[in-house]
């Protein structure tokens, strides 16, 4: 028994290794590749500056977004999370409602409704409105 319980333990541990072994070593490999001269460096003001697709940089690399997009963002991630705590429900609703009946119902109903009370808080606070 303890020898299956160990062994579990020796998959994690080869997993710890390897998540250490593979990154480290393609920073090797690529400090390795770039001593070895295969390329040409011939650095100049062009290549060196901000590509904006082709067009001359209309300001700098470092562009400060205006802070009313942050609420926007975690807003859409909220709801986007919400999809998918709700798609595998509605997948196995039918199974599960045989098995445990209105709990399940009413379950996600409430989650829908901490979620709508969410959504109802954001457009009280304005943060939708620009």
């Amino acid at each position: 028994m303890f020898d299956l319980y160990f062994r579990q333990y020796g998959f994690i541990a080869i997993f710890a290794g390897l998540a250490l072994v593979v990154p480290l070593g393609m920073i090797l490999i690529s400090w390795i590749l770039s001593k070895v001269t295969i390329r040409p460096h011939m650095p100049n003001s062009i290549k060196q500056s901000v590509y904006e697709c082709g067009f001359e940089p209309i300001s700098g690399p470092w562009n400060q977004f205006n802070f009313r997009y942050y609420p926007v963002a975690l807003l859409f991630i909220i709801f986007d999370l919400e999809v998918v705590f709700l798609f595998p429900w509605a997948v196995s609703f039918g199974a599960m409602s045989r098995e445990f009946g209105i709990f399940i119902l009413i379950e996600v109903v409430v989650f829908i409704g901490i979620l709508a009370l969410g959504w109802i808080y954001a457009l009280k606070k304005n943060v939708l409105n620009w």
